[in-house]
């Protein structure tokens, strides 16, 4: 197997970000806020996965990480040019996080040269963390 097929996305980094999280603060927002939390923030298959897991905060508050991490990336925040659900944290082929973005998103992406956006989740019972990279073409 070669290196491009593990790897198939390369090309220059143009932007990086990183988030944390604690996984209570997405517990007390979840049980306060309700469905108004949820249907601001995530999309309907981030919702669909991470409500259907066993304990749903800790990959809610991995999602939240990545949205983070990806507006850090872009060096827009969350706002006029990137909405929470503008991006989707999805699984890929071999069960690896992917990102997904919606028109706006697509458009940012191209407005700033990139191909893609890379995601790196980890998540313990209290802390969750996200990496994304913004890629641009070979």
């Amino acid at each position: 197997m070669s290196l491009e097929i593990l790897l198939p996305h390369v090309g220059p980094t143009l932007g990086i970000g990183v988030d944390i999280v604690d996984v209570s603060r997405i517990r007390d927002l979840h049980e306060r806020q309700g469905d108004r939390f949820i249907d601001r923030v995530y999309t309907e298959s981030e919702k669909a996965y991470c409500l259907g897991m066993r304990f749903p905060d800790t990959h809610l508050a991995a999602r939240f990480a990545a949205k983070e991490a990806i507006s850090k990336a872009f060096s827009t925040g969350i706002g006029e040019h990137l909405n929470w659900t503008s991006m989707s944290i999805e699984r890929g082929d071999r069960g690896q996080p992917t990102v997904e973005l919606d028109d706006k998103g697509k458009r940012l992406l191209k407005k700033v040269g990139g191909s893609t956006v890379l995601i790196s989740l980890s998540h313990t019972d209290t802390t969750a963390i996200a990496f994304a990279a913004i890629l641009g073409t070979r």
